[in-house]
């Protein structure tokens, strides 16, 4: 029996994209999967997302206005059968789950029969056909790096023009990796939750122990990225273009130079402050702090 699909889930702003590269490398035995259930979440019949909830032109012009979560599991099977590799796809916990913890229910594609220990639409039958591992970093760094890409001029590309708390994306990626915990999908004592600044600290070693757990083949050359890898980046990430740009046009995933900064919550306001002015400020403090402790209850079990 072929090995699991893949699934990394994570949270906005996590490195996900130039981690997702990693792993684009391997076009002879991969299929990656670039952020597949936004369609269904944002834009068709069975949306939760509220962001675009009022605007039936930006639904019909994203191409995705008839997309149910059923389309996108049968685009994603049909993917792996057709090219004969293991599927591997990045994707956001909280597609799967509606905003600000309003109920959620079995999506009416995937049959709609109640599940009430379930916090997804996603049926348990079917989240049990996924390998899921997990993808982290601190809110300090994700939060204000989003609430970038949802000003000028980055959200003039994308049409995400004002910031949502409820796209953090902590408090579902918790919910998800406790219920795949309880019904016994994942194993508590061998987890794999990948924290984004190991691996920039150390990309090689992160990769590798990341590959050990999912039944991949490491290779060193996973790490450089050649113009052939960057072509096919840039058409994955085309749908979401904006957001994704840094990766785009990197050549490699190398330890970073320079340790990363110490911080305290006075320099964080302040550099807040000058970047994207005070009001701004004090939202991204209150969106990092509500999450912390999300992030810190999953840092225990990382890598």
């Amino acid at each position: 029996m072929a090995p699991r699909p893949i699934f990394c889930a994570t949270h906005p702003r996590a490195v996900s994209t130039a981690f997702e590269r990693v792993f684009m490398t391997c076009r002879d035995t991969l299929r990656c999967v670039h952020e597949p259930f936004g369609d269904a979440f944002y834009f068709g019949p069975e949306r939760m997302g509220k962001r675009f909830a009022n605007d039936e032109k930006a639904r019909q012009e994203s191409g995705y206005a008839n997309t149910t979560y059923r389309d996108v599991l049968n685009d994603i099977e049909s993917d792996g059968q057709n090219e004969g590799k293991r599927i591997f796809i990045k994707d956001m916990a909280y597609y799967f789950m509606a905003p600000d913890g309003e109920p959620t229910s079995i999506a009416p594609s995937l049959g709609g029969r109640p599940e009430p220990t379930n916090p997804t639409n996603i049926p348990l039958d079917i989240l049990r056909k996924f390998n899921f591992t997990f993808l982290i970093r601190h809110p300090s760094r994700s939060v204000p790096s989003y609430w970038r890409c949802t000003i000028p001029p980055l959200s003039e590309i994308h049409g995400f023009d004002h910031y949502m708390p409820s796209e953090a994306g902590y408090e579902e990626l918790v919910r998800l990796f406790d219920y795949l915990i309880s019904e016994g999908i994942v194993d508590k004592d061998n987890l794999t939750v990948l924290d984004a600044d190991d691996m920039l600290d150390n990309p090689e070693e992160k990769i590798k122990e990341y590959c050990k757990r999912t039944e991949i083949e490491f290779d060193p050359k996973m790490l450089e990225w050649t113009e052939e890898d960057g072509q096919d980046a840039a058409k994955h990430f085309a749908k979401w273009n904006g957001f994704h740009d840094d990766a785009i046009h990197s050549s490699s995933l190398r330890p970073r130079a320079h340790a990363q900064k110490a911080s305290t919550v006075e320099s964080e306001n302040a550099e807040w402050t000058e970047k994207f002015g005070a009001d701004a400020a004090k939202a991204i403090r209150r969106t990092v702090d509500a999450n912390i402790p999300h992030y810190e209850y999953l840092k225990q079990f990382k890598l």
